[in-house]
């Protein structure tokens, strides 16, 4: 069983919900605006960040901030940022239940050709109730395994759509008849292709179908573990699979104000958004509330390293070696003065470490 290797990479997740993951009245405002996403994409990629992610939400959780209630959609947006930068990934997402994957296989072709063959797919089987139910698109017949079936047949025709000139196909869930799609992307030899599903099944449908697994475990020995399965079942398939997983970051001048500062988010919380979330993310199939709601509830919804640069740059690198990382996807209560400082004071060291 390998651990990980090869380049480390490192990316950003951009705010494109309002209050990014942190719930609290405290933190500093992230509104959801494009010029917010569009200036931390900017730095991003000016201080050598090899993807730029964003996610997609279509219903937020409420309590006094309302949380996650104002956001952008990501492939549109993802398009304006491929405009608004030169060399970094960029990564959308799609949630396969919204969305038939020949319209989706044109609209990732059109995201690869605006950016020179830099598009990536996050691809989402959807796990969250309310934000479906809410369109009548909760397929209700289908448990967790179901949606990955689905979303299995669902990226098979998304591929099949970027390489062949014409597709028939008489699946479980899609009838494709003489169907084309052209231009065909210009990455080689596609665009990039990635899913955060954590379960067993999961990983088993990241390994067989993308390119990289997004993790993220309740602690850091529940995160390694979850990164060893993926290469468990990588290397039951004879391939291999790219590890990532998030971190939040938060820098002080010294350590004791950085831990300040993140006392100050805690005292905070916004426990009427954490509930909605709860409520939104609803239990998993092992019967296991999810990371993320786990996690809320101490207002990060991410593993978090707080304190000077220096500081978060060693913390970083036990994060990386401790948990067999292929790299980390950085987040930001402010991400102007965070990215930043990341650009100067941190990666800089990662990369020197990692080379």
């Amino acid at each position: 069983m390998s651990s990980s290797t090869g380049k480390k990479e490192f990316g950003v997740f951009l705010p494109i919900a309002n209050g990014g993951w942190i719930i609290s009245k405290n933190t500093p405002p992230l509104d959801a605006s494009y010029k917010q996403n569009r200036e931390a994409a900017m730095i991003a990629d000016e201080i050598g960040l090899d993807f730029i992610m964003s996610m997609m939400k279509w219903r937020g959780f409420g309590g006094e901030t309302g949380h996650w209630g104002t956001s952008l959609e990501s492939v549109t947006m993802m398009a304006g940022i491929a405009e608004a930068t030169k060399n970094a990934r960029i990564i959308a997402t799609v949630h396969t239940l919204l969305q038939n994957p020949a319209v989706v296989a044109k609209m990732i072709t059109t995201l690869d050709h605006i950016s020179g063959g830099r598009a990536g797919l996050n691809i989402v089987s959807g796990a969250f109730k309310d934000e479906f139910d809410q369109m009548g698109a909760w397929p209700a017949d289908l448990d967790h395994d179901g949606r990955y079936r689905y979303a299995e047949e669902w990226t098979k025709l998304v591929k099949t759509m970027w390489e062949k000139d014409h597709v028939d196909y008489d699946g479980e869930f899609f009838k494709f008849n003489d169907c084309v799609s052209d231009p065909k992307p210009v990455s080689n030899p596609r665009p990039y292709l990635i899913c955060a599903g954590q379960s067993e099944r999961g990983l088993r449908f990241t390994v067989q179908n993308t390119d990289a697994c997004f993790i993220g475990g309740k602690t850091a020995e529940d995160t390694l573990r979850i990164s060893r399965l993926a290469r468990r079942v990588a290397a039951e398939y004879d391939t291999t699979i790219r590890v990532f997983a998030m971190s939040t970051i938060v820098f002080g001048d010294t350590d004791e104000e950085a831990a300040k500062t993140v006392d100050y988010y805690k005292q905070g919380l916004d426990w009427g958004a954490v509930q909605g979330m709860m409520r939104s993310y609803g239990m998993e199939a092992d019967g296991s509330a999810s990371v993320m709601g786990e996690k809320a509830k101490e207002t990060f919804m991410t593993h978090t390293v707080a304190g000077t640069p220096a500081t978060c740059l060693e913390k970083l690198k036990e994060q990386i070696e401790g948990c067999e990382l292929d790299g980390i996807m950085t987040i930001y209560p402010d991400y102007v003065k965070g990215l930043t400082t990341f650009g100067k004071e941190v990666l800089p060291g990662l990369k020197a470490h990692f080379a």
